[in-house]
């Protein structure tokens, strides 16, 4: 059975290793609409980054990869391993890992997060009106 261009890239992904690895933090904001939108428009789902050109989110419960849809998917950044055991309610951010694939991907880190948060918040209004 052949799967779906998104299954492939998260695949490929995790056989990919990161230049560099990060602790960060997510506001609960932008983790909550994720996760809204994994349950109401289902996964893995892609988004693209307005704002980047060519750049793509492909999100499922387990990482949020970032890749560059018009270089074969190459990944640039992912992030993962969210701790979620910790978290006692909506309104607290969420610790992770962000893996740095490519050399500039610390540029766009906070910015491409943004986007995909915008980007999300669109999709999730438009799925409400329909």
């Amino acid at each position: 059975m052949k799967q779906p261009k998104s299954m492939g890239t998260l695949k490929r992904s995790d056989e990919t290793t990161p230049l560099r690895v990060l602790s960060k933090t997510i506001e609960a904001t932008h983790f909550n609409r994720v996760r809204l939108a994994l349950r109401r428009l289902g996964r893995p789902l892609r988004v693209e980054l307005p704002a980047h050109r060519g750049l793509e989110v492909v999100l499922d419960n387990q990482m949020w990869l970032c890749v560059d849809g018009l270089h074969k998917d190459l990944p640039i950044l992912a992030w993962r391993s969210f701790d979620t055991a910790e978290r006692y309610g909506l309104h607290e951010p969420v610790d992770c890992e962000l893996c740095l694939y490519h050399s500039h991907a610390g540029l766009i880190m906070g910015s491409a997060l943004e986007q995909l948060s915008e980007a999300l918040a669109q999709r999730l209004a438009e799925e409400a009106e329909a």
